[in-house]
């Protein structure tokens, strides 16, 4: 008896080995090469859709209606370009017309002095971190566009928006990152967010923020995917707004906001919401 034994387990075993059934379980494990063709084929969908996304989100920022036209005879539209040692630049940017106000040159000469300082900007280029890029600092054939949109209120005020297109080697896509100046044509001064807003008001203001993005992705336009604006992005960003007759406009950088495939590069505030938090004097020209 003891020596079929052995000889009963080698059989079991022989037959759990070969098993049908064992056998079909482990093929419903490991995917198919049709699979494989599937999962590739919604991968392709996706980053379709993304780069649909992305033409969308921004086409939007480059058809945006400016006021350039209604402002012909002050704001002077000049050019500048340069090709450098692994970079190029190429500006757009306004001058104020001087002969209509003399004191329009306190608003060229910061133009000239921070948009056109070439040297400054090629270092620029060199040490910025690349945004939504995890490889760190950019070493060759970068780009850098710049263009600009102007709005006026009350012909009193008018706001720079200057979007800034990086172009860096071996990305898919440029990047943006954004600039505004606020200038009182009355007062030849540039403004920023303390002389519009209460001392203390950039907690309410983010909340205020934070709120009408949360009602954008509920509505689901487009900001899926979207997240909260913290603490630090709201400070690094807290001028760079842009005023309008009916609202503010506030503009992040590629990816603080939105991821840069899709969402929205900026955040409209009707001015209505903005009451508790305005400044209430004659210097500010959105209270007037």
């Amino acid at each position: 008896m003891k020596s079929f034994l052995p000889l009963f387990i080698l059989l079991l075993f022989i037959g759990c080995k070969n098993d049908p059934k064992k056998n079909e379980i482990e093929s419903e494990v490991l995917p198919t090469s049709e699979e494989k063709i599937d999962s590739l084929q919604v991968s392709d969908i996706d980053l379709k859709n993304q780069e649909q996304k992305l033409i969308l989100k921004r086409r939007e920022l480059l058809e945006k209606k400016d006021q350039r036209a209604e402002l012909e005879s002050l704001v002077i539209s000049k050019s500048f370009s340069k090709e450098g040692e692994g970079f190029t630049m190429d500006f757009q940017y306004p001058y104020l017309n001087e002969n209509i106000n003399s004191s329009f040159e306190i608003f060229n000469e910061y133009i000239q002095k921070h948009f056109l300082n070439t040297k400054e900007v090629e270092k620029q280029i060199k040490e910025e971190k690349r945004l939504c890029d995890a490889m760190g600092i950019p070493h060759e054939n970068e780009k850098r566009l710049v263009e600009y949109k102007i709005f006026n209120l009350n012909n009193r005020l008018i706001s720079v928006l200057f979007y800034k297109e990086n172009h860096y080697a071996g990305a898919a896509h440029a990047s943006y990152t954004f600039e505004t100046l606020n200038f009182d044509l009355e007062r030849s001064s540039f403004m920023n967010y303390e002389d519009f807003f209460n001392p203390g008001t950039e907690e309410e203001l983010r909340d205020i923020l934070n709120a009408l993005l949360t009602e954008k992705i509920n509505s689901g336009e487009m900001y899926y995917d979207c997240w909260s604006i913290t603490d630090d992005a709201f400070f690094d960003a807290k001028n760079n707004f842009v005023v309008t007759d009916e609202a503010i406009e506030f503009y992040f950088d590629d990816c603080v906001i939105c991821p840069s495939y899709t969402g929205t590069y900026s955040i409209e505030i009707p001015l209505e919401m903005l009451m508790p938090v305005l400044r209430k004097n004659k210097k500010n020209p959105i209270y007037n």
